[in-house]
């Protein structure tokens, strides 16, 4: 952990929903208790995978919750606040702060959906103000605290692999919402790889394990994001803070991220993201020079500790 907490160390109750998240979110100076089921389903993962865990993260039975003595609960899917607040939260627990990370923006209509976490007293908190524009949040407060990222030391753009590296889970599966189309249409013109949870289907790479994705994408010389609609992908802040020049499309929070020609490139246009690809390819002293904007804007955006302390600042906020 970064830093000692402003207040008394706190007991939070979450879920493991995204693993670089959650590992992000335990860098702020409490103890994280992480809802488990055996086999680790999804959504009731613990300590798993590759990620260095820290000693403030526990495991809580999914069947023990009610036993456990906590401050406040962090709801980070729609599952937990919908089902698992009600089933496995004592009368105790449920009169405790309750706060709802909302991870994406919403997918059933991009302005008229309602969130579901209906609450004056709760606190709904959006990874993007561009998340927090386009949800109909009603009656419940809301904040906003941008991502933070942490990348192993010692990991910096090369650059040299005359290619692009695209991030991206289940690319295939998720179709054009995440820019299967656009990814294709960019890789018939330009050398792009992808990793990613099952990858292959989508004639890519595959997955790398999370602490190893940096390491791996900067051999590239840039990282292109084809996404449409979704969240600002921690992959691409990380891009950013080794060093690595951002193209995608200028759609959601990537807009007000990306500078164009100093940072990387965005635009609505496949065929304009094509040819700056084309160029940088050509061009790798240009290339270095948008990295390093990124990685300038990466340090004074997404630093780490400043991610740890907003957290911080709510959790003590919402418990006193």
């Amino acid at each position: 952990m970064l830093h000692k907490s402003r207040g008394a160390r706190l007991k939070v109750l979450t879920w493991h929903v995204h693993g670089n998240y959650l590992y992000y979110l335990t860098q702020a100076p409490h103890d994280f208790y992480i809802v488990t089921k055996p086999g680790n389903p999804p959504g009731y993962a613990g300590r798993v995978g590759a990620l260095p865990w820290g000693d403030n993260v526990h495991e809580v039975s999914y069947d023990e919750v009610r036993n456990g003595d906590f401050d406040v609960v962090l709801y980070q899917h729609r599952s937990n606040y919908e089902q698992d607040r009600l089933a496995i939260l004592s009368e105790a627990q449920l009169q405790l702060p309750q706060v709802y990370i909302e991870h994406d923006p919403p997918q059933e209509h991009p302005t008229d959906t309602k969130h579901w976490m209906q609450d004056p007293n709760g606190l709904l908190v959006h990874v993007t103000h561009f998340n927090r524009l386009m949800w109909d949040s009603g009656v419940t407060p809301t904040r906003v605290i941008e991502h933070g990222v942490l990348v192993p030391e010692g990991v910096q753009y090369d650059g040299q692999l005359e290619r692009g590296i695209t991030v991206i889970n289940h690319l295939r599966q998720r179709g054009r919402r995440l820019g299967a189309d656009v990814f294709e249409h960019a890789r018939a013109r330009v050398p792009l790889d992808l990793i990613g949870m099952d990858a292959e289907s989508a004639g890519g790479i595959g997955e790398v394990a999370n602490p190893d994705v940096a390491a791996f994408c900067s051999r590239y010389r840039f990282f292109f994001n084809p996404i449409r609609y979704t969240s600002l992908g921690l992959a691409i802040v990380e891009a950013m803070t080794i060093g690595m020049p951002i193209i995608g499309l200028a759609t959601t929070e990537l807009a007000t991220v990306i500078d164009n020609g100093y940072n990387g490139y965005v635009s609505a246009d496949p065929d304009a993201l094509v040819d700056v690809m084309q160029m940088l390819l050509q061009n790798p002293d240009q290339a270095r020079k948008l990295g390093d904007g990124a990685r300038q804007t990466a340090v004074e955006r997404f630093g780490i500790q400043r991610f740890a302390n907003d957290w911080d600042d709510l959790l003590c906020h919402v418990t006193h």
